[in-house]
């Protein structure tokens, strides 16, 4: 085996979400690592913290991931080997949108590996991986993926690669495909179905809303909304209805969406939080091929589907049962929580701040 010395290229699979910020889930920006080994940006933390180190769950000082904490505040120190890596990979990101080959693109590549330059590949940077800076086998076909490959020894220069696997639509399971008809009949939960709209006051500054307010979308730079309390500092937004008791049904187009989450979260839902990383918000998450998951008091559940391009969300309080669909042809069950709630939910959604455009749509159910 080659050591630290050899010149030697090891390929290592670098995804977006491995330089993110648990926090605001964009790229770090002046990355900190905390004692437990967590790296967060050092604003979100101080955010987070609070300005009188109210800390995390009641414990100053502690870390969002692990909740270890310390004694005194920590001195937050920038770690320079994250910064230049965000650094090098925004460089490579930006050299993809405008159609370029990033720089060192004709440098070692994986055997069997192609570059591709396309400006439309950046928004399939999708796939966070289990472990960072670990080397990752190929992928199949069945687990798309847009892979940035960084060499360990040559970190000092420009060589980030680029390879896409595309998913053939042949490679859906014929099975599964005879088990959907082409055209979705009427919801099994037409008649509990509401068609809320979103509360202007949760808004994040990164989001914008249709005039209708059923439709929000990223925006190309941040907007200069008054300052709420309700606001979240992250991409997120709670509707206007407050759900209490009986049964609701509502949809959500997520096909313009390639990173986003839907569920319910209380009013007093800590805005600074993700959905989902709360004791009083649920929600399924999905960021990719093979990174499918329901989340709530920052546990994760691995989902195994594809991309539901229409989300169907029914919550019934009087049996305390959460439960999410994929209806883009006919009625599929994702995932069901129990629910337990002494305060009233909204419908909550995340979309993913770092690419613009990305919408999520709140749809009339049909009858």
């Amino acid at each position: 085996m080659a050591g630290p010395g050899s010149s030697a290229a090891i390929p290592v699979w670098l995804a977006e979400d491995d330089l993110s910020c648990i926090i605001c889930h964009g790229l770090l920006s002046w990355p900190t690592t905390l004692a437990c080994g967590h790296s967060f940006c050092r604003n979100c933390l101080m955010k987070t913290w609070g300005a009188r180190g109210a800390g995390v769950a009641g414990r100053p000082w502690a870390c969002p991931t692990c909740r270890e904490g310390a004694a005194h505040e920590p001195r937050l120190c920038k770690n320079t080997l994250l910064q230049y890596l965000v650094d090098k990979y925004s460089r490579a990101a930006r050299e993809l949108e405008e159609g370029g080959e990033p720089a060192g693109g004709h440098a070692h590549r994986a055997s069997g590996g192609h570059a591709h330059s396309h400006a439309h590949n950046l928004a399939q940077a999708l796939a966070p991986q289990p472990q960072r800076f670990r080397a990752q086998p190929r992928t199949s076909p069945q687990q798309e993926k847009l892979q940035r490959t960084l060499t360990w020894n040559e970190v000092s220069e420009e060589q980030t690669q680029v390879d896409v696997l595309a998913v053939p639509s042949s490679s859906i399971c014929p099975l599964l495909a005879q088990s959907f008809p082409a055209t979705r009949s009427a919801s099994q939960f037409a008649q509990w179905a509401i068609y809320p709209s979103f509360d202007l006051r949760s808004l994040s500054s990164n989001l914008e809303v249709s005039t209708d307010c059923r439709t929000v979308t990223v925006s190309h730079w941040p907007h200069s909304y008054p300052w709420r309390p309700e606001r979240f500092s992250n991409s997120q937004v709670l509707c206007s209805q407050a759900l209490s008791s009986g049964q609701q049904y509502w949809e959500v187009d997520t096909s313009s969406c390639s990173h986003w989450a839907v569920g319910v979260a209380s009013w007093s839902m800590n805005r600074n939080w993700m959905l989902g990383r709360t004791m009083d918000s649920w929600c399924i998450e999905w960021k990719g091929t093979g990174q499918f998951s329901a989340w709530t008091n920052v546990k994760k559940i691995s989902l195994d589907s594809d991309q539901p391009k229409v989300v169907g969300i029914w919550l019934d309080l009087e049996e305390g049962k959460l439960a999410f669909y994929s209806v883009d042809n006919q009625e599929r069950l994702l995932y069901e929580y129990e629910v337990s709630i002494s305060s009233p939910l909204h419908p909550a959604f995340w979309l993913y701040g770092l690419n613009p455009g990305n919408s999520l749509t709140i749809k009339q159910v049909k009858a």
